[in-house]
């Protein structure tokens, strides 16, 4: 990823409801959710909806695909590693030991046993 891509995900993220959307369709991955269920998640209208995928596909986080007459969209997970890869490897600057922190939290985050929800 280069750094006109990575501001172009990066503002599509900055945005509330974009970021509610990505963080759902990769919450459903790797099935994709179709627009309108989207929208209704982020309660905003289908065509405000429209426009909020469409800054996420253009920041290479999101992709679509027809089925019949309903859009199918998906997240990128490809796009969303270049991004992380690209800030990694830009703000480490070729020094590991800076990101390496970083890389072990976000690891330890995303590698931990799911908690149990007591009922």
């Amino acid at each position: 990823m280069d750094a006109k891509k990575s501001q172009a995900a990066f503002a599509a993220l900055a945005q509330p409801t974009r970021l509610k959307a990505f963080r759902k369709l990769v919450a459903a991955h790797p099935n994709g959710l179709p627009a309108g269920e989207i929208a209704q998640f982020c309660k905003v209208p289908h065509n405000t909806m429209s426009t909020h995928l469409a800054a996420l596909m253009r920041g290479g986080l999101i992709a679509v695909a027809r089925q019949g007459r309903s859009m199918n969209y998906r997240a990128n997970l490809d796009g969303f590693r270049g991004l992380i890869d690209f800030m990694l490897r830009d703000c480490c600057n070729g020094r590991p030991e800076i990101c390496a922190p970083v890389v072990d939290e976000f690891n330890a985050a995303c590698c931990a046993p799911a908690r149990k929800v007591a009922s």
